[in-house]
């Protein structure tokens, strides 16, 4: 057993290296991995068993995944769109393919595990590359999450029939008996989980939380996870059924995200195992022999979904590009449908031969779907004949007027949203670009100025309306990105650029890239407590404004350079690159005595003043001569200062 772990997880690591270079999603090396090592391929793994039960850990761990980001709100909010496209969508599409399945002499409840593993889209897929194309923030994004969200709905009913037709194939009536008494053993269980969810785990995770132990938090969601999994499946359902409710349930608190960040490697993990385990099931050979069945079966699928899913949406009144868009990008098999397909195979519900066809249907239509979502405006274009192009953006055209005279905001974390507030508070207008989709959603959702996008990218800083802007404002705290972004707005406009940086460590090299101005954070902070201190100290507000400016206009010169202490709590690293103060005493014999700055030639440091006599000379310019007794202030990193300091006093290259 663990030879053969060893063994699978070494091929699908070089798989998933090798899929990721060429843009491939990593359930299509993972279903590659099981198709080599499986008994169809090397025959690389004995014993099968146990593997599957890991496998079937991954279902379960997704279905959880899946119930934390199911949220009711979320649903009501776009219930016309859900219940409409959503659920016409799994009706006319599950309808027709199982007729096509009676058609062709498949027994009835073998065409409907059929119809439901093919009507089903991959979220994963799709999701991944609307995000990655920039159009989650698209109407075309908004149509396709409302059908997926109603297809994973849709799979908890599946897994709880599935069953039930594998142990009753032949009785109608008692598998309408066995579905009403499933249904209420269902709501039993739906009523426990959710009544435990609501009144006892918020108060068992808060009291986990005050812990501060990640690894209690990690343990008690997994176990969450599996004892819901398994009260379930005491009531003789699915154990993913019970995931999925324990998911939801902790779905609307305030933990989902810190939850899901948990439980995702483990996920990934053994899903991972269960998409091996489909691939074990591609009997190549046969597929190979028989390919035109196979092509005959994909076409069917991919047009069916396509062509049903545009009339549903054009009569729901969404626009024909948008319509044709959206049965593109949803044309393929989903992962759930594979979960179906292996619970059937597991049940003898489907012969061998038929589910290696449709998992074969399903990794050839998943493989296309990363190329249909980029290329879906192109082939939306000549199929209705349009020749005016579309934009590859999600974001919105600017309109006549609509971008001019504003404010563009890089980035929308704490910074991006206060200084938002505050233009809006003086009606000044403003727009905002931000490439976190849950932020951008949940800002959308608040009524927020937001748009959906990479900001260092030229083609959406001119939808943005850079060239008419009067301020860009760079908040988030990557200096590398935000040299990026000064690269590309800087030919577009003459508009100020403002940048946010945390210290003073960057300012210069930002400045030269073109910022306007620099706004250290910690330097600010340390000027408003100077000018509260003035303030107390009963200098005029008038002086002290000025006094700031002046500061402003010098780059901070007076909050540049400290003395370090014994103690000073920065790192080595910090050390050597912050800048430092250092008195140096010429004592008689110096090598600086009765010679110029300039024939001393320090290097990468500045001259702060010198003491003589009790007297502080702060203008040391190239021809000030040093004398016995001065007492230098020099400042710089602290490298250099030390080298200062052995060139001042015994002649060593500066």
């Amino acid at each position: 057993m663990f030879i053969d772990i060893i063994q699978l997880l070494s091929l699908a690591v070089a798989l998933v290296a090798l899929f990721q270079r060429i843009h491939l999603p990593p359930i299509l090396a993972y279903l590659a991995t099981g198709m080599i090592a499986g008994p169809y391929g090397f025959q690389l793994i004995v014993e099968q068993a146990d593997i599957e039960l890991f496998a079937e850990l991954g279902v379960v761990f997704l279905m959880f995944s899946l119930g934390l980001e199911f949220s009711l709100p979320r649903l009501l909010s776009m219930r016309h769109l859900v219940v409409g496209l959503g659920g016409g969508q799994v009706l006319s599409v599950g309808v027709l393919f199982m007729l096509l399945g009676l058609f062709v002499s498949l027994y009835w409840a073998q065409a409907f595990v059929v119809a439901s593993a093919m009507l089903m889209s991959s979220t994963a897929i799709v999701i991944k590359q609307l995000a990655e194309s920039k159009l989650l923030n698209s109407r075309l994004s908004k149509l396709s999450i409302s059908v997926l969200l109603f297809q994973d709905i849709a799979v908890v009913p599946f897994l709880i029939m599935i069953p039930l037709l594998a142990q009753q194939s032949g009785d109608v009536m008692l598998i309408a008996e066995q579905m009403g008494w499933a249904m209420v053993k269902g709501l039993f269980a739906v009523f426990l989980i959710l009544s435990v969810g609501r009144w006892i785990l918020p108060t068992l995770f808060k009291e986990i939380a005050l812990i501060r132990s990640d690894e209690l938090f990690v343990m008690s969601t997994l176990l969450v996870a599996l004892i819901a999994g398994l009260m379930t499946h005491w009531l003789g359902l699915s154990m993913a059924l019970g995931a999925f409710l324990a998911g939801m349930m902790l779905g609307e608190g305030p933990y989902r995200h810190q939850l899901e960040a948990d439980i995702r490697p483990f996920r990934d993990v053994l899903m991972g195992l269960f998409f091996i385990t489909i691939g074990m099931l591609l009997n190549l050979p046969s597929l190979i022999e028989d390919w035109p069945r196979l092509i005959i079966v994909l076409v069917v699928m991919m047009l069916s979904k396509i062509i049903l899913v545009f009339i549903l949406a054009k009569w729901l009144g969404e626009s024909s590009s948008n319509a044709l868009s959206t049965g593109l990008v949803l044309a393929q098999m989903g992962e759930f449908g594979f979960v179906l397909l292996a619970l059937a195979g597991k049940l003898a519900l489907l012969p061998l031969p038929l589910i290696s066809t449709l998992v074969g249907v399903g990794v050839i239509s998943m493989a296309i779907t990363p190329w249909l979502i980029d290329c879906h405006q192109g082939i939306v274009r000549r199929l209705l004949f349009q020749s005016k192009p579309k934009r590859k953006s999600g974001l919105s055209p600017p309109l006549p007027g609509q971008y001019s005279d504003h404010v563009i905001v890089c980035g929308y974390g704490r910074s991006g949203q206060t200084i938002a507030r505050f233009l809006k508070i003086e009606g000044i207008p403003y727009t905002v670009i931000d490439r976190d989709p849950v932020r951008v959603q949940e800002a959308l959702n608040g009524g927020e100025k937001i748009e959906f996008g990479d900001a260092s990218r030229r083609e959406i800083q001119m939808m943005l309306g850079a060239e008419k802007a009067k301020s860009i404002i760079i908040t988030f705290n990557d200096t590398e990105k935000a040299i990026e972004l000064l690269k590309v707005v800087k030919p577009l406009t003459d508009a100020k650029v403002l940048v946010r940086t945390t210290d003073d460590s960057n300012i210069q090299m930002l400045h030269n890239s073109g910022a306007t101005d620099v706004v250290p954070e910690s330097l600010e902070g340390s000027l408003m407590m100077v000018s509260h201190v003035l303030a107390i100290s009963g200098v005029p507000i008038k002086r002290i404004l000025k006094r700031l400016q002046h500061e402003r206009k010098g780059h901070y010169n007076h909050l540049h350079g400290f003395y370090f202490g014994g103690e000073s709590n920065v790192s080595f690293e910090e050390s050597e690159a912050l800048e430092r103060l250092h008195a140096i005493r010429l004592e008689f014999g110096a090598y600086a005595i009765g010679k110029t700055v300039a024939e001393v030639k320090l290097k990468e440091v500045s001259y702060r003043a010198v003491r003589r006599q009790g007297i502080e000379l702060t203008q040391v310019h190239q021809d000030f001569i040093f004398e016995v007794g001065d007492v230098v202030l020099v400042c710089g990193p602290s490298r250099y200062v030390k080298r200062a300091e052995h060139c001042l006093l015994g002649g060593w290259a500066g």
